[in-house]
């Protein structure tokens, strides 16, 4: 999937999705020792940077947690390539620059963006900057008490806000001041279980107790909430293997829903990580195993060159319309859409790690 994905020619950017699907370019050429993979995913993600550490078209004013996401890709080159180049330094200090500074509700939760998403807080957003913030943290400042404080808190206001205690699902965001057009008016939530969100929030959780301190009381909050996801999203999972778009009840099989395939991959990988790091139990294995299996035979489609494609995945999922159900089915399905390639490539890593 990633030879796949470099011959139909990648985009230079920053943005998110080009950074998730190059962490799966370089997790399956580190898996494999792929120096031609390797390098390519080093230097798309070193032309982001100029020779000063600038970010290259990034604004450090314009605050979306979605432009985080990069810094990932930033420490994950510094840090395996020696901590030798210092502009990676440069680069994610001035992420983190930002953060402090960042707009949060009153609670001290980021905003998902502002101006355009005042006081909300989405599980997206929780994969985008918390998995780079944790990791910032253990590089440079593994002592910050309150910055691992200021994480967890992140996490905590999520479960508060957006928790589902039955079914154990969280809810795509919730606005702190309720005015959004979709926000309940007690709670601020917003009506529906959106499966990608949900896959956001579950690697998340992986990535961040793979750092966080366990001495730390937030540790084993984590650790709950991941535990009890996991359970939730088993209960979830269709007897075909994979996940429907719209995860609340009474929505899964209902007209317009179909099984989405990002989310799937990011569920599969999320349980596989989880369980390999052990932070999972390994009866999640078969859960994982039958969305392997369903994502091979219906989202990895064989080109008649050879080449593979990576289909079903959504286009994109907002709370910038009214929440409702039919916004979310209404959304068109892409196909080689990195959101979901990526996630797929982690999860193929990961499958070939557990058959070693």
């Amino acid at each position: 999937m990633s030879d796949s994905f470099l011959s139909k020619g990648q985009p230079v950017s920053n943005h998110y999705t080009a950074m998730v699907l190059h962490e799966g370019i370089q997790k399956a050429a580190t898996l494999h020792k792929n120096a031609t993979l390797l390098s390519y995913a080093s230097k798309a993600v070193s032309n982001l940077i100029s020779s000063n550490g600038t970010i290259i078209g990034w604004d450090p004013y314009h605050y979306s947690l979605d432009d985080i996401r990069a810094g990932n890709n930033f420490l994950y080159f510094w840090d395996t390539e020696g901590r030798k180049e210092k502009k990676y330094e440069i680069a994610a200090a001035s992420l983190i620059d930002q953060l402090h500074r960042f707009p949060r509700n009153e609670a001290g939760g980021f905003w998902h963006r502002d101006p355009t998403y005042p006081n909300q807080m989405w599980l997206d957003g929780i994969y985008m900057a918390e998995t780079f913030y944790a990791t910032y943290t253990s590089y440079f400042d593994s002592d910050n008490t309150t910055a691992w404080n200021d994480i967890v808190l992140q996490f905590d206001l999520i479960e508060e806000h957006t928790r589902n205690t039955t079914s154990n699902l969280l809810k795509h965001g919730y606005d702190a001041s309720k005015v959004a057009v979709w926000a309940d008016p007690v709670t601020g939530e917003c009506p529906h279980v959106w499966n990608r969100a949900v896959g956001w929030y579950f690697m998340a959780l992986v990535e961040v107790l793979q750092v966080y301190p366990k001495d730390l009381p937030g540790y084993a909050r984590l650790q709950g909430y991941l535990t009890t996801l996991a359970d939730g999203v088993k209960k979830a999972q269709d007897t075909s293997g994979g996940w429907w778009l719209v995860m609340d009840e009474p929505y899964p099989g209902q007209k317009g829903n179909y099984i989405e395939s990002s989310a799937t991959a990011m569920f599969t990988y999320g349980y596989l990580k989880g369980i390999r790091t052990g932070l999972l139990e390994a009866s999640y294995q078969d859960t994982a195993v039958k969305a392997y299996d369903l994502m091979l035979e219906r989202f990895v489609k064989q080109e008649a060159n050879n080449t593979l494609s990576w289909e079903g995945t959504v286009v994109v999922g907002s709370l910038s319309s009214n929440g409702s159900y039919e916004y979310y089915v209404s959304v068109p399905v892409q196909e080689n859409d990195g959101k979901g390639a990526g996630p797929f490539i982690y999860a193929a890593t990961e499958i070939e790690m557990l058959s070693t």
